[in-house]
């Protein structure tokens, strides 16, 4: 199981961090986005997997492919955001983390407006 690596490498690198924070703080911030940026590497190849899956899917149900690519970007949008505010907070830049919760929100907000006048176009259309 690939989780039981993940889970004992950021252990292992928790007290790796634990141990140099006290003498290099700034060496300690660059192990830490080191690790996240292997982490975000040994699951991109399962990202594309299910992403493969979705478009499978979408194709067999007729959905159109601009629909999907929409909500693949607004998937995408939450987890790179989530990612990068929890980079932010490991370094103590809460607030700098917020700026970018609060930007992925206004961008997924932007990339929903499609998808929500279809659903109450349909809606509209439904109603006698």
């Amino acid at each position: 199981m690939e989780i039981i690596q993940i889970v004992g490498l950021g252990f292992i690198v928790t007290l790796l961090i634990l141990i140099i924070r006290g003498q290099r703080p700034e060496i300690a911030v660059q192990i830490s986005i080191t690790l996240a940026t292997v982490i975000f590497l040994l699951v991109l190849a399962k990202i594309e997997v299910v992403l493969n899956l979705f478009r499978d899917l979408a194709d067999k149900a007729s959905v159109s492919q601009m629909y999907l690519n929409t909500i693949l970007k607004i998937i995408g949008i939450a987890y790179i955001t989530e990612f990068g505010a929890q980079v932010c907070r490991d370094a103590g830049e809460g607030a700098v983390a917020g700026k970018i919760e609060f930007a992925g929100k206004v961008l997924v907000m932007v990339l929903a407006v499609p998808i929500i006048a279809l659903v109450l176009e349909t809606i509209v259309r439904l109603i006698p």
